[in-house]
């Protein structure tokens, strides 16, 4: 058995590109765009996983866009996202200077929970471990739920 992907309905195409390309920095591997279908499905990787995602076509996060407007509720039902991220505290900084809410702050120096414009929640966690907690991070409430 091998991991493949994890599909997300997203109702905004370019506001979901700009969060996970754009603040995530996530890169485009693949899309394709189904006139019949009236759908488009557009394929990210994580930077490390570029090479192995463009080759093996896994593993990678598949963005479905219906073009018809629907209502998507409940992102949590399914669990959440998880990246591997360098630098939490700098992540996180730059998120919030993006407007993105940090739901749950990193207070550990190790996790941090994110959701995207669509309500997806997103884990976020240090590679290596954690790192030595401190402010505004070590005292910072959550917000929201994750």
């Amino acid at each position: 058995m091998r991991y493949l992907h994890t599909m997300v309905r997203v109702s905004d195409l370019e506001q979901s590109l700009a969060f996970y390309s754009g603040l995530l920095g996530m890169v485009e591997t693949r899309r394709t765009e189904s006139e019949k279908g009236r759908y488009t499905n557009i394929f990210l990787a994580a930077p490390a996983d570029e090479a192995v995602a463009r080759d093996a076509k896994a593993p990678v996060l598949e963005l479905t866009y219906n073009w018809d407007p629907e209502d998507y509720k409940g992102g949590r039902n399914f669990g959440h996202l998880a990246f591997e991220v360098d630098d939490i505290y700098g992540l996180c900084q730059s998120l919030c200077d993006a407007g993105v809410t940090i739901n749950r702050p990193p207070r550990d120096g190790y996790m941090a929970f994110i959701r995207s414009p669509d309500g997806i929640s997103i884990e976020l966690l240090q590679a290596g471990g954690p790192r030595e907690p401190v402010e505004p991070w070590a005292s910072m409430e959550n917000t929201g739920s994750w």
